[in-house]
């Protein structure tokens, strides 16, 4: 009977024994299971999901409840690997004392259990405790309601028991493994077994500089936020492989550089620092890369949601230049339905305000070189991402919006680049004819509907004649894949939100009525800027929300990588500044030894993402366009602001860490 509890015992003693250690690991697991919780429940919550604009922001949650398991999985398995690596010398003594393998894994088994209980009952209940708190935040951002009625999400709480029951599973296995393919001796040795200093491998070290240079070449020459979308990811596996690859070479490369300036390595406090980095910088280069991605990936996160909510506005009037706007097919707006506007308007006791209406035309078609290619199978020959959008206005329809006298010669177009991305001054439009090319900037917002927000696109200002030729000819090229000429009426109210977006939807359905009726009368699609906040919104808001989340995950796993590095090599430094100690070197020369260790290799990460960032900004910006946001400055005031937030939080770390590992290895008389 008393052999039944053994284990379990032993277990016990073990994690309180090594609660320095045990305890953030579990804490951080408890929080991620917080996290993966309130993510899982808000992706289900009934009340998000009948406010307007919910169910978009439940999707985009959704998929980061995948992320937040795969992260957790990768996290969680790597951090694991410093626990066991400090329970070796117990785990040797135990099996020289006659435990066998089997009787050590039953005691890892009963520990992984035991901080699985722990960790899945502090996070979920933590989790239950803060999703109401998530839930009213949330819907607070799309502009609803809600009430206090308290639920807890039954299928939440399987699914985290489930996922992270398989990642504790995982790690078993692997703890195991570690155990039984080391004999007694090399775990008895394995805390103190530190490794050699590593030969400078220059190949991989160049490798990866080549891999960064083209990592860096496709941030900077990427000037198509649709292309973005594949190239962002493949560079992201560049920067990851070459951050690994210098860290881990490079790093070893410098040491020796270091070693070989008498001048700098020959003092009292860069001799020892410099000569411990040398001798385990392979371990290190790998742990500094891991900071060094996730300070890049918390940047990341952060900077391009927290850009996004707040120029969620500017990007919401671009989307919508009216209160009210009507899309139809044609090129004469039907009296009909201008009554109609008239009838429902006349019930409110309201008029239109600074109306607009024109025609214009959207054709597909790509760039190269000073031509613009016509072809049917665009996507086919070229692929998707190089695919852009040209919309023709004619000149005369927006010189009487714009009350202006704009002349164009024939041959001649007035356009809008807004990615600068054609550089030549005449363009050629498929075998209709080449064009002369007036670049400006000056054309009104209002312009800028839905209808043109396709990413990227072209404005172009053109003659009526040329407007009927392009017509003609792109329905000779698609056939029954052309464009249809489309017509904008929109006009703006002098009303409060709720009277516009009864406007709305009084306006809408009485156009549905009248259509159903009326069949042969045009095409409309009526908006209302009011009744689809929410909607838009929605995805800036789940975005924002998510990216706080992961972030704040991401700056965890950073930190107690950190802590977990500092406190493993404390170990490891400990008897070496116990021999100095004993030879004279005083406990403040030992402080100052360890403060220019630690900040050299501690702060090399903060620094190289921050390098990253200058590199990425281009083709985060790219990205961000394809949500309609195009405030550069913006992004570059928000991604400074984060950085030096997350500097103040990175340095905060440094000093909690830096002091752990002067406790450590400082024994005081």
């Amino acid at each position: 009977m008393r052999a039944a509890f053994l284990y379990p015992k032993l277990a016990v003693s073990g994690i309180r024994k090594n609660r320095r250690t045990y305890l953030p690991y579990i804490l951080t697991c408890a929080g991620m299971v917080m996290i993966y919780y309130i993510i899982s429940f808000l992706t289900v919550s009934e009340p998000v999901s009948v406010i307007r604009g919910g169910q978009q922001m439940q999707l985009i949650l959704f998929f980061g409840c995948g992320v937040m398991v795969a992260f957790s999985a990768i996290f969680l398995f790597y951090t694991n690997s410093f626990l066991i690596r400090r329970r070796k010398t117990e785990f040797g003594l135990y099996n020289i004392l006659g435990m066998d393998k089997r009787n050590i894994s039953r005691i890892l088994l009963w520990e992984t259990v035991f901080v699985f209980v722990i960790a899945m009952t502090v996070g979920l209940f933590c989790g239950v405790l803060f999703s109401k708190l998530a839930e009213l935040a949330m819907i607070k951002m799309l502009g609803g309601t809600a009430g206090f009625s308290f639920t807890v999400e039954a299928t939440s709480v399987i699914h985290a028991l489930v996922y992270f029951a398989i990642i504790f599973v995982l790690i078993l296995i692997n703890a195991l493994r570690q155990i039984h393919v080391s004999s007694p001796i090399e775990l008895m040795k394995s805390e103190n077994a530190g490794e050699k200093p590593p030969r400078a491998n220059y190949v991989l070290a160049i490798l990866g500089a080549i891999l960064l240079g083209f990592a860096y070449y496709l941030a900077l020459t990427l000037d198509d936020p649709l292309a973005a979308i594949v190239i962002f990811f493949f560079a992201v596996l560049l920067v990851i492989a070459a951050t690994y690859l210098l860290f881990i070479s490079g790093s070893v490369a410098l040491c020796k550089l270091l070693q070989k300036n008498k001048g700098y390595y020959y003092k009292t406090n860069h001799f020892i620092s410099v000569s411990q980095m040398a001798y385990r910088m392979k371990r290190s280069g790998a742990g500094l890369a891991s900071i060094c991605i996730l300070s890049t990936m918390v940047l990341v996160t952060i900077s391009s949601t927290v850009c996004l909510y707040i120029g969620g506005e500017n990007a919401y009037t671009t989307r919508y230049p009216k209160d009210i706007a009507l899309y139809f097919s044609g090129e004469d707006f039907s009296e009909k339905y201008k009554e109609m506007i008239d009838d429902t308007l006349d019930e409110y006791g309201l008029t239109e305000k600074d109306t607009i209406s024109y025609k214009y035309l959207s054709v597909t078609g790509i760039y190269s070189g000073d031509k613009v290619i016509i072809d049917p199978v665009l996507a086919e020959t070229y692929g998707t991402a190089t695919i852009r959008n040209f919309t023709f206005i004619p000149i005369s329809d927006y010189n009487r919006m714009e009350n202006k006298s704009e002349a164009l010669a024939e041959g001649e177009a007035l356009v809008n680049f807004p990615d600068n991305s054609f550089k030549a001054d005449t363009m050629a439009f498929g075998d209709l004819c080449t064009l002369k090319i007036r670049k400006t900037d000056d054309f009104n917002d209002k312009l800028f509907t839905n209808a043109l927000m396709g990413v990227p696109s072209t404005l172009m200002l053109v003659t009526d004649e040329f407007f009927h030729e392009v017509n003609v000819y792109q329905q000779e090229i698609y056939g029954d894949n052309a464009s249809d000429v489309q017509s904008v009426y929109g006009f703006d109210l002098d009303c409060d939100k709720e009277t516009e977006e009864q406007i709305g939807s009084t306006l809408i359905s009485s156009i549905i009525a009248f259509k159903n009726e009326n069949p042969d009368y045009p095409k409309v699609r009526v908006e209302c800027r009011e009744a689809d906040r929410a909607e838009f919104f929605s995805v800036y808001a789940g975005l924002f929300f998510l990216g706080i989340l992961l972030g704040s995950v991401f700056i965890a796993a950073a930190a107690l990588i950190m802590y977990y590095k500092q406190m493993s090599e404390g170990v490891e430094d400990k008897s070496r500044y116990e021999i100095l100690q004993k030879v004279g070197m005083t406990e403040k020369e030992i402080k100052k030894n360890i403060n220019s260790q630690v900040l050299t290799v501690f702060f090399a990460p903060l620094a190289v993402a921050g390098v990253h960032m200058i590199f990425a900004f281009g083709i985060i910006n790219q990205l961000l366009r394809l949500f309609g946001l195009v405030n550069t400055p913006l992004l570059a005031i928000v991604t400074l602001a984060c950085f030096l937030v997350f500097g103040l939080v990175y340095t905060a770390v440094y000093i909690v860490t830096s002091k752990s590992y002067f406790r450590i290895v400082v024994s005081r008389k």
